[in-house]
């Protein structure tokens, strides 16, 4: 499975994304992640579908949304038409996830889903064959900066033994040690918000993490 790099623009100053969002591009970023809260579902409010259509002004990178809200089937067709290459929703937060897996397939984005730390994968079971990504939350979802759950990538194990093709995100916690146990686990999708956003130079922190990733 190829590596991928998707920083979290959550943890970046969002009236510099214009500048900040290339530079992790030319260093190598292979998603742009977008974490979407409404302070409901999470407390947290973050931004909408009105940051992803600007920012596709500024770049041509894979964009996938991340929505941590209500209802949120009632977002996918904003965030499709933002630009958004893919779409990913909690199992937790809807009722009826075959409708909505099938919704994003009629809107031509991918679709993918979440699970939360706590959140077994026998609950997403049938739905493994039908989506292109499973993300696994190694935090609980609302803030960014918080420390691994690192028994949340026994999770990875099991969904990469289900599905050996399956893309696999994991988000929360991620820097320069914990991706070592993360792809030990079998992620080869990697959300890093806090650790690149502290770093002075974002080309560089980029490349300098995808180098990590290659030799962890």
């Amino acid at each position: 499975m190829k590596l991928q790099l998707a920083p979290s623009v959550l943890s970046f100053d969002l009236t510099s994304l214009s500048i900040s969002v290339p530079q992790l591009v030319r260093g190598g970023a292979d998603i742009i992640h977008l974490d979407v809260m409404d302070g409901n579902w999470v407390p947290p409010i973050t931004f909408g579908d009105a940051l992803a259509r600007s920012m596709r002004r500024h770049t041509d990178c894979f964009l996938e949304a991340h929505l941590m809200v209500a209802n949120p089937e009632s977002q996918f067709e904003a965030f499709a038409k933002s630009g958004c290459n893919r779409i990913l929703f909690h199992i937790e937060g809807c009722n009826h996830p075959h409708r909505l897996v099938e919704g994003l397939r009629r809107l031509n984005v991918g679709a993918g889903i979440v699970i939360n730390p706590g959140t077994p994968v026998s609950a997403i079971s049938e739905l493994v064959p039908l989506v292109d990504m499973v993300l696994v939350m190694t935090v609980d979802p609302g803030w960014g900066g918080q420390p691994m759950v690192r028994s949340a990538l026994n999770k990875v194990t099991e969904l990469r033994a289900l599905r050996p093709d399956l893309e696999i995100e994991v988000d929360g916690g991620v820097d320069r040690e914990t991706i070592v146990d993360a792809k030990r686990a079998g992620a080869n999708v990697f959300v890093v918000g806090s650790y690149l956003a502290n770093q002075t130079d974002y080309e560089a922190a980029a490349r300098n993490f995808k180098a990590r990733m290659e030799e962890a």
